[in-house]
Formats: structure tokens, sequence, C-alpha cells
């Protein structure tokens, strides 16, 4: 396969290693045709008896071995709580992306993460996850029901558990970020808000435990807005995961700041369509959520078939934000990859046990 080629060509002519933000989706033909062709090979879920015992999640395929669990990233796209396709490299963009994420932010919080064996593939050290899922968001926003700007919009000023002040517009800048946490519903439930203080009332979290998680959550959520500003991106808001390893140490588990977890605009045209009135440009998978949504699907009934060119796009986005919060040249591994995978997986354990 030809990409690696020309994703080399493409970064050469530019001084910064990086594309300019306003060329953020313009992709040379060649490399748009490897994505096209790269459809029929995407990685919909692996099955590996010499693993063990599989959990299959939206995203991730889970095995367990003892002390460790070996996820394996697959390129599943889920929205609406369903999935909706595969796109092209989507697995390996998101298990890459994790494991800088968790080196940038490994003076913060210890993480999960032993070793990456393959581009997809992510060994880490089992935790005892905590029941909730920390929502951290930068900017008031969103239009469902229980979105802040919406409750805001109507004019409450007290949304889960905290006071908003007034004057804030659509899409602005909160005063500082706030948490908003939710349960988790499993791959297939729905997930619940709560308020900071439900999660130490039901006994979800003890107190000075979500004390931590906190002041951690924020921090990780600071460091992630940082590198996001340097590479021309705007981290809107995301989601963290949190464990407690055998040491009863806090953990950050899962994934951190990658386009399935986070939403992200670009920097550039924000000011400018923000006092136009337009929404801002997002660089994540909410644009898939628009596209069903505009053709009116809602998450209430089975998905039609993410289309090809919308795959395509996705990958292209994927791939780009790789790029740009890493600084790094994105290198398509071999296809297809389960064989990869394997192969790969089965050198480890005999290299590590």
């Amino acid at each position: 396969m030809e990409t690696n080629t020309v994703r080399r060509e493409y970064h050469a002519g530019n001084s910064a290693g990086l594309p300019p933000v306003e060329s953020l989706r313009k992709f040379p033909p060649e490399f748009t045709h490897a994505l096209r062709s790269a459809l029929s090979q995407t990685l919909d879920e692996t099955d590996f008896d010499f693993l063990g015992p599989k959990t299959r999640g939206k995203v991730r395929d889970i095995y367990a071995r003892g002390d460790q669990l070996v996820l394996i990233t697959t390129d599943r796209l889920s929205a609406f709580d369903r999935i909706l396709g595969q796109v092209p490299y989507k697995g390996q963009v998101l298990n890459q992306l994790a494991a800088f994420w968790f080196e940038q932010t490994a003076d913060i919080v210890a993480n999960h993460l032993l070793a990456v064996p393959d581009p997809n593939v992510t060994v880490a050290r089992r935790c005892r996850p905590l029941p909730v899922e920390v929502v951290v968001r930068g900017y008031i926003s969103g239009v469902t029901k229980t979105a802040l700007w919406y409750r805001y919009s109507r004019g409450e000023r007290t949304i889960y558990g905290m006071d908003f002040p007034d004057g804030l517009e659509k899409n602005d800048p909160l005063p500082q970020p706030v948490i908003t946490p939710t349960t988790k519903g499993g791959p297939d439930g729905h997930d619940e808000r709560i308020t900071g203080a439900d999660v130490v009332s039901r006994g979800l979290i003890p107190s000075e435990r979500w004390d931590e998680v906190q002041d951690v959550a924020l921090s990780v959520f600071a460091r992630g807005q940082e590198i996001a500003r340097r590479a021309g991106l705007i981290l809107v808001d995301t989601k963290y995961e949190f464990g407690i390893d055998d040491q009863e140490q806090l953990v950050l588990i899962d994934e951190v700041h990658t386009p399935d977890s986070s939403r992200f605009w670009i920097a550039d045209s924000y000011v400018e369509r923000k006092a136009a009135g337009r929404e801002p440009e997002n660089f994540d998978k909410e644009f898939v959520r628009l596209y069903y949504a505009a053709q009116g699907y809602r998450g209430d009934s089975e998905p039609f078939p993410l289309p090809d060119d919308l795959a395509v796009q996705a990958a292209q986005r994927y791939i780009r934000t790789y790029e740009l919060l890493t600084g790094r040249v994105f290198e398509p591994g071999a296809l297809p990859a389960s064989p990869r995978i394997e192969h790969n997986l089965r050198a480890w354990l005999a290299a590590n046990g």
C-alpha cells in the first residue's frame, strides 16, 4: 500500500511538519484513493482464542489475561449508542493517540498502559474501574435537552448542581472548566448524567477519592487544551475513565483526548464563525452524528449503513487529528490488520510470558 509514501511527500513541503489549519480537509488524491481501497479491509472484530475469553465493547475487543488486559481497538464507529460501520485505520489512530496522551500526562496521574505491541493493541494492567465517567467541559454548547447550553438558554443558572453566571452565549468558553459526571450504562446501555454530589451520596465513589478524581481530571484537561492549542485545535470537552490499582492508586484508563472521547473545534475559524452566529468547525466524529441527524436518524431504530464517502471523510479527520496533536506522520499498519495483530501479539507474549 502506498499510503506511507503519499503522507511523507505531503509533509515534506511543510517546514513545521504539520499542515496549516486552513487546509485541514485537503488530502492528496492518492491518499484518498488509498483510504477508499482500505474500506474493504477494515477491522470489525477479532477472535483470538489464544488470548482467552473476549468481551466486546462498542469499539474495543477486550481479553483478560491474569492481572493484564489486552485491548484491541477495532475500526468500529459508534454513535447514538449504536455501531454505524467501520472507518479505515480508526482503531490504529485511537490506540496510538491514547498512548501518546498517556505519555503526555504521566506526570499528572498514573495510567494503565504497559505496552503497545501492535498499532491497534494496548496491553494494560487490570484495575478496578470506577463506576463513573468523568466528563469535563470547557465551553457551553449543545442542542440536546441535557446539554448545558440548552438548559442555560431556557433561563436555568443552576445546572447539574453548578451555578453559572449571566451573560454567557452559545459556544462561549466557561469561566473555568466544569465536570458533569455520568453513570456507566454498559456496552448496550445509556449513561445517566448526575451531579458531583450524587456521585458521593449514591455511594459510587467515596468523597476524598472523588475530590482526587476531579482535581486530576481538571489537570489532565488543562494539559490537553494546551497541547491542542499548539496544534491549532480547541479541546472543547472530553470524557475520562479512572480505575484503582492493587496499591489503591488512582489510574487513568481507557482512552484520552481522542476524536471518539472528545470534541475538537478548529481554532483559527472559531472567533470569526462565532461572531457571525455560525457553529464552530468541528474536527472529531461529530460531523458523522450531524450527517445522520440531517437524514432524520435519531438513534431510535437500526441505523442505515455508514456511507463509503462518509467513512473516508471520517478516516481523514481521525488521521489528521492524530498528526496535528502528536506532530507525527501517521504510518498506516499493514492490512488486513487481523493477521498482523495476531503475529505481533504472539511474538510479544512469547517474549514477555
